[in-house]
C-alpha cells in the first residue's frame, strides 16, 4: 500500500512549481496566457475557501459556546484572547521599528527609482487614499457600531464583516445555554452535524490545494513585474533592502517570539507546533488571506495540536479578524521607510504614534489581500510632512510581502489558540 504524501509536502510542491513557472512566464513574456488560463484556477481555490469561512465560523462558534456550562468562561476566554493578541501586535510593531531604524532601508532607494514608483502607482495610491479617507470620517465609536449587524444576511455575505458574524454567533450560543437543555438539544445536534459536514467539505477542497497553490503562485512575478523585466530589476535594487527588513522582522516573530510564547505558556514544542500548522502557513502564504486560510487553520489546530473546538472556534475567528501581527510590523517598517525615502526624520514621539495607531489599525484590517495598505495610508496620515503619495513606493512588492505577513498572522492566531487552550485546560495533547 502506497504511503500518502503529507498535505504540507503537496502544498510545497505546488508552491515551488508555481514560483518556477512564474519566473519562466515572466522571462518568456507569457503574461496574457498566465492571467487568462492559469491564474483563474487560483482564484477558484480562494473562492472555495472563502465560501466556507462564514458558515464555519458561525456554526463552530455556536457549537463551542453551547458546550460551555458557564457563560463567564466565555468572558474570561475572550479577555485572555484579546489581551494576548494586542500584546503580540505591540511586540511585532516594536520589532519592526527597531529594525527599520537600524537598517534604514529608505537610504538605499535613489531619487530616480522613487519618482518612477510614485508615478507608476499613482492611480492605485489614490484608490487607497479614498478608502482611508472614508474610514477616518467615522467617529471613534464606529467600530462598536460596526460590531452589531443590522442585517445578518448582509453581514454573512461578506468576509469583511466577520466580527458581525462572530457577534451573532456568540449571542445565539449564549441564548442556547440560557434556555432549558430539552429545548436547545435539537438545535445543538443540528449545528454539530452541520459542523462535521463543513469540516468534511474542507477536506474535499484541500485535495485541490496543490493545483490551487500552483495557480496562485504562477502569477506572482507576472503581477509584480507587469511584463517589464527591466522595471522588475529596478524594483529589486531599489526595494530589496526594504523587503528584506520586513522579512527579517517577520522571521523573528515566527522563529523566536511565537516559539518562546508557546513553549513558555502552552508547553508545546517548537517542532511539533510548526509541523501541525505548516499546511496553514503555506496556504496563508499562497492566498494572502487569513479568512481563506481559516478553515484549514481551525482543522490543524484542533486535530494536530489538540486544542478543543470550544477554544479554536472562538479564538481563531477572532484572531483572523483582529490579530494582524505581520500586517502591523509591515505598517511600522513601511511608514518609516517612506519617511526615510523623502529624507524626513521621525522623532521618538512620532514613532510612538505609529505604535499606537498601527495597533488600533490592525484591529480594523480586514482578513483579505491588500487591506493593510489602507491601514498604512491611515498611519501615514499622522504626518503631514510625508507625501501620502509615497505609498506608491511600496506597491510594487506589496503582493509578495502580503503573502509573507499573512503567514505570520495565521501563525500568531494558532499560537494564541494554543496558549488560551492551555490556560483553560482545553488542550488534549501536551508535550
Amino acid at each position: 500500500m502506497k504511503k500518502k504524501i503529507p498535505l504540507y509536502i503537496q502544498i510545497i510542491i505546488g508552491l515551488v512549481l508555481g514560483l518556477a513557472y512564474s519566473i519562466l512566464a515572466t522571462v518568456q513574456g507569457w503574461i496574457d496566457f498566465t492571467q487568462d488560463w492559469i491564474s483563474p484556477f487560483g482564484q477558484i481555490f480562494i473562492n472555495a475557501l472563502k465560501l466556507l469561512a462564514v458558515p464555519l465560523v458561525l456554526v463552530s462558534l455556536i457549537v463551542g459556546i453551547a458546550s460551555m456550562n458557564n457563560i463567564r468562561t466565555l468572558g474570561k476566554m475572550g479577555g485572555k484572547s484579546i489581551f494576548i493578541y494586542i500584546s503580540t501586535t505591540v511586540i511585532a510593531i516594536i520589532i519592526g521599528l527597531l529594525l527599520v531604524n537600524t537598517i534604514q532601508p529608505g537610504k538605499f532607494i535613489n531619487n530616480e527609482t522613487r519618482v518612477k514608483l510614485v508615478e507608476k502607482y499613482s492611480n492605485k495610491s489614490q484608490e487607497k487614499l479614498e478608502l482611508a479617507s472614508d474610514t477616518k470620517k467615522n467617529g471613534p465609536l464606529q467600530p462598536l457600531v460596526d460590531l452589531v449587524p443590522s442585517n445578518f444576511v448582509v453581514s454573512a455575505s461578506d468576509n469583511r464583516n466577520m466580527l458581525q458574524v462572530i457577534f451573532f454567533a456568540i449571542l445565539f450560543g449564549i441564548a442556547m445555554v440560557m434556555i432549558p437543555e430539552s429545548k436547545s438539544n435539537p438545535a445543538r445536534i443540528f449545528f454539530e452535524s452541520v459542523n462535521e459536514i463543513i469540516l468534511k467539505i474542507v477536506d474535499i477542497i484541500m485535495l485541490y490545494s496543490p493545483i490551487g497553490v500552483f495557480a496562485l503562485l504562477a502569477g506572482v512575478l507576472v503581477q509584480v513585474s507587469e511584463g517589464d523585466l527591466n522595471f522588475a530589476f529596478q524594483i529589486l535594487s531599489g526595494l530589496g533592502i526594504y523587503s528584506l527588513t520586513v522579512i527579517i522582522g517577520l522571521v523573528v516573530m515566527v522563529f523566536i517570539v511565537y516559539p518562546f510564547l508557546i513553549r513558555r505558556f502552552a508547553k508545546v514544542r517548537f517542532i511539533r507546533f510548526f509541523k501541525a500548522i505548516s499546511p496553514a502557513q503555506l496556504l496563508a502564504f499562497s492566498t494572502s488571506s487569513s479568512a481563506a486560510t481559516l478553515p484549514l487553520t481551525m482543522e490543524r489546530v484542533e486535530e494536530e495540536l489538540g486544542v478543543s473546538k470550544k477554544v479554536s472556534s472562538f479564538v481563531l475567528p477572532l484572531g483572523a479578524t483582529i490579530n494582524m501581527d505581520g500586517t502591523s510590523l509591515y505598517q511600522a517598517v513601511a511608514a518609516v521607510f517612506i519617511a526615510q525615502s523623502f529624507n524626513i526624520d521621525l522623532s521618538i514621539s512620532d514613532q510612538l504614534s505609529i505604535l499606537v495607531t498601527a495597533t488600533l489599525a490592525s484591529i480594523g484590517s480586514a482578513a483579505v489581500p491588500g487591506a493593510g495598505l489602507v491601514m498604512l495610508t491611515i498611519v501615514l496620515g499622522l504626518f503631514p510632512q510625508i507625501p501620502v503619495e509615497g505609498i506608491g513606493l511600496v506597491f510594487a512588492v506589496d503582493r509578495i510581502l502580503d503573502m509573507c505577513r499573512t503567514s505570520v498572522n495565521v501563525t500568531g492566531d494558532a499560537s494564541v489558540a494554543a496558549i488560551v487552550a492551555y490556560s483553560e485546560n482545553e488542550i488534549k495533547i501536551v508535550d
